[in-house]
């Protein structure tokens, strides 16, 4: 009896240990296969003043609404949320949107560049400078990378 419990615990390790959830699938190709529509929740957060930027650290989809004066936002720590992505939207026209980063030593780096920028200095314009309002963050557990979205 202690070997077929044995056996049967292995089993179900084993195909828990390769398990693999399909969601409109039967057949799953990933980890996570959906095979069907995707919606991310979307949060709108105002922005800070200089010195007192405005914590985010809920949703995926962020619409940032930076107004004179209050125009700071700031990023978790990157090694605190490895493979964490979030998608900035600034929804003004006329005030720049600055991104920072919680945590020591972390650096923003552009999609396309090998060269970090500290936290310290690293001020990232959502906006007017940009040729897209949207930008992607998404952290590699040490630091950020974002690029542009041109949709």
């Amino acid at each position: 009896m202690k070997n077929v419990i044995l056996i049967l615990v292995l089993v179900l390790c084993f195909n828990g240990a390769n398990a693999q959830v399909g969601v409109g699938t039967t057949d799953p190709k990933s980890t996570l296969d959906i095979n069907g529509n995707l919606s991310l929740k979307v949060v709108s957060v105002n922005g800070g003043p200089s010195g007192s930027a405005t914590p985010i650290d809920d949703g995926v989809y962020i619409n940032l609404t930076p107004t004179t004066g209050s125009e700071e936002f700031i990023l978790p720590d990157a090694t605190v949320v490895p493979g964490r992505i979030y998608i900035l939207r600034n929804v003004t026209d006329t005030v720049n949107a600055d991104i920072y980063t919680f945590g020591a030593g972390v650096l923003f780096f552009a999609g396309d560049s090998t060269a970090g920028v500290s936290v310290v200095n690293m001020t990232t314009t959502v906006g007017n400078g940009n040729t897209s309002k949207t930008l992607i963050f998404i952290s590699d557990g040490s630091n950020w990378t974002y690029g542009q979205l041109g949709f």
